[in-house]
């Protein structure tokens, strides 16, 4: 498949939209069958243009996943107009950001895909017999606790590294197909537990659901909407929240905090610090942890040899 829409708004519209207007971060995605996912995406993109929406939005025959940034004002006519989009898409949820107050998105960005998130799986081997239980932010707490629940992190191991919930375990790979093509042995001494999953905002999990229970394992949960629905929902109903550090999120912002736990340490000197950064070698554009003098003494490069190939260009 193919189909790209990019649009980068300019710099002086930009500023004075982010100065004079309050936005907001949205994620949402659903699993369902688009017949012609050209006609969703025209729409989408009407959308987008009309009400001023940055972000990475991914269409595919098998549903859709968006992530944006919207301007305040026009979020529940942007959330009807989303549920208009198509039958399935009624009512649909949608996770509004933790933390609003930093660009996430100066551009947007709409694509025709084969799948909405990359996962390795035929999706024809899915058991659709099977449906997904999903847990509010009380329930996770209780279960926290629980010696017969275990906690999945269906994450990446750079995203557990500076936030997660507490004896949460960790895969550790780096690519989410890795992570479902293993997970069956990985959790396999868990089988006789509750095993509950968790991601950023719940897509990942979804399928890692369906494919687990299709392998046998019946007593699966996830958490609705991710880390992001848990943290809403727990400051909604002024339940104890149980995340700790930050929620690594995927657009300019690269987190959102938490709490003030610092897991991790600088890659440099080791240091106490959770703050990711891109290598601004371009050839190198390492996504690591830098503290703050590091940032200064290496001027945002990950190393000194990559500072020096830069400037010797």
């Amino acid at each position: 498949m193919s189909g790209i829409c990019n649009f980068i708004y300019n710099k002086k519209y930009l500023n004075q939209n982010f100065k004079n207007y309050l936005r907001i971060n949205i994620s949402l995605y659903k699993y369902f069958f688009i017949e012609n996912p050209e006609i969703i995406k025209k729409k989408i993109k009407n959308l987008c243009y009309k009400r001023k929406i940055f972000g990475r939005i991914y269409i595919s025959n098998e549903g859709i996943n968006i992530q944006a940034s919207v301007l305040k004002k026009y979020f529940q006519v942007i959330k009807k107009n989303i549920s208009s989009l198509h039958k399935d898409l009624k009512n649909i949820h949608i996770n509004i950001g933790i933390d609003n107050s930093r660009i996430s998105f100066n551009t947007l960005r709409i694509k025709v895909k084969k799948k909405i998130i990359s996962d390795g799986l035929n999706s024809i081997l899915l058991n659709k017999n099977f449906s997904n239980k999903y847990l509010n932010s009380k329930e996770v707490n209780n279960l926290l606790y629980n010696k017969e629940a275990v906690f999945i992190d269906m994450r990446n191991n750079y995203e557990h590294k500076i936030g997660h919930f507490k004896n949460a375990i960790l895969m550790n790979t780096s690519i989410f197909r890795i992570q479902l093509k293993k997970i069956c042995n990985y959790i396999n001494k868990y089988k006789k537990k509750k095993i509950v999953l968790y991601c950023t905002g719940g897509i990942r999990c979804e399928k890692t659901s369906l494919w687990i229970q299709s392998n046998g394992y019946k007593n699966v949960y996830q958490i609705r909407g991710g880390i992001i629905g848990y943290i809403n929902d727990c400051i909604k109903k002024k339940n104890s929240i149980n995340f700790i550090g930050k929620n690594f999120v995927f657009d300019l912002r690269l987190y959102e905090t938490i709490t003030k736990h610092i897991l991790s340490n600088c890659n440099q000197c080791h240091r106490k610090s959770d703050y990711y950064v891109n290598c601004i070698n371009n050839n190198c554009n390492l996504l690591f942890i830098q503290c703050e003098l590091c940032s200064k003494i290496y001027k945002s490069f990950c190393s000194k040899k990559c500072y020096k190939e830069f400037h010797c260009r």
